[in-house]
């Protein structure tokens, strides 16, 4: 859990920095909207992969809850 955790306030600060750094930079109204909504867009993309991992993560640790219940329970018959 502990990855996850440092992953999620990685992706929040690079947002945050990201759109401090847009909205302080000296470009036209235009050019800084695009900015956002292209920095919004990879933001996106990063909680879908993020949410992505957190679900094969889980699977994996369902997997191996199976897979000793699987041994435990062959050890007890």
């Amino acid at each position: 859990m502990s990855t996850s955790k440092v992953l999620v306030g990685f992706l929040v600060g690079a947002a945050i920095g990201g759109a401090l750094g847009i909205l302080l930079a000296p470009d036209k109204g235009t050019e800084t909207r695009r900015k956002i909504i292209e920095k919004g867009s990879d933001l996106g993309d990063s909680i879908t992969d993020l949410g992505e991992t957190i679900k094969g993560k889980f699977n994996e640790m369902v997997d191996g809850v199976k897979e000793n219940l699987g041994k435990t329970k062959n050890a007890a018959v």
